[in-house]
């Protein structure tokens, strides 16, 4: 039983992405315009999202809430409303406890976890009001328990991921559809960041079919590829005295 309302028809539909300039974000742009989809993108990247061509640009930083909302008023105006919005804007940096450096992650907390509340702090106090819309928000399975290389960035994605189950709980009884998409490796110049073999690594194109392809049926939660996702949930459910040694190893870190 799907948990969410199944779209699979985006002729129409009224989409701001943000976080649209590079990766997944530019892949699913370029897609949903494919699909029919009446795109507005937003980014700090002005110059890459030119080159979309989406209905609307709209630059903003999600960690500027004044920019952010000039943005939503702008997109709302330019599309006359909104029906789906995509959170995507996110970034990553390799820490290890010897490296952590508190400035930094302040950084990374505010551009992965409050700037995705910022976004949602503007849609869905309308979405709730009307009894429809549908908020996606891209996690990490980075979320799903301790990485090495991931002490901030996967603690950003675990709160994110809360945050997405408790907005499900709150905004499903209300007729709003609510997404969460927890992607594994997938080639993005903030993977390429990493020093490590990266299993089961697809392309940011793979990754928008499948966000739209989890869209489409319903689901709540849409992580892949599976063949790696799945053994990270496994791997999860384990108690901490197999989990540690197991991640030593699966890793070499």
């Amino acid at each position: 039983m799907s948990l969410n309302s199944r779209l699979a028809d985006w002729r129409g539909q009224r989409v701001w992405l943000i976080g649209a300039s590079s990766g997944i974000g530019e892949a699913l742009a370029h897609r949903l315009i494919y699909l029919g989809a009446r795109v507005a993108v937003t980014s700090r990247q002005t110059a890459a999202l030119e080159n979309l061509n989406a209905a609307y640009v709209a630059p903003a930083d999600v960690t500027d809430p004044a920019a952010l909302t000039a943005a939503h008023d702008a997109v709302r105006a330019a599309l006359g409303g909104i029906d789906v919005v995509f959170i995507n804007a996110g970034t990553h940096r390799p820490v290890r406890a010897w490296e952590l450096d508190a400035e930094a992650a302040a950084k990374l907390v505010q551009v992965n976890l409050i700037g995705a509340m910022n976004a949602v702090a503007l849609v869905a106090p309308g979405f709730a009001e009307r009894g429809s819309g549908r908020i996606a928000l891209t996690a990490s399975v980075a979320g799903y328990g301790g990485l090495p290389t991931g002490l901030v960035y996967g603690a950003t994605k675990a709160a994110l991921i809360n945050f997405t189950e408790t907005l499900y709980l709150d905004l499903a009884p209300k007729g709003v559809a609510v997404h969460l998409i927890s992607p594994g490796f997938v080639k993005t110049p903030l993977t390429d960041k990493n020093d490590f073999k990266m299993p089961a690594l697809i392309s940011s194109e793979e990754a928008a079919r499948d966000i739209l392809d989890g869209i489409a049926a319903g689901e709540f939660e849409t992580h892949f590829p599976k063949r790696f996702t799945r053994v990270l949930k496994l791997l999860n459910l384990l108690p901490y005295r197999l989990y540690f040694p197991l991640v030593h190893r699966l890793t070499g870190l």
